[in-house]
């Protein structure tokens, strides 16, 4: 289970995109459906000036298939 402290943690660590949120937690996603999330938890890092590339604004299609 992906956590919002996960996803901060990730981005933290220097993870700007899913799969690499994913890949610091040692998991992939399963059916896709947490990606908008991660990707939601990481639009407002950046928004809030954290350490998140403002390319993360857009969910590339194989994005789903991590």
């Amino acid at each position: 289970m992906l956590t919002d402290t996960d996803v901060e943690t990730a981005a933290r660590n220097g993870a700007v995109r899913p799969k690499e949120v994913y890949e610091s937690k040692g998991c992939r996603a399963q059916c896709g459906n947490c990606v908008p999330g991660v990707v939601c938890i990481l639009r407002q890092l950046a928004r809030q000036g954290r350490k998140v590339m403002p390319e993360v604004a857009h969910v590339h299609p194989d994005m789903q298939a991590i």
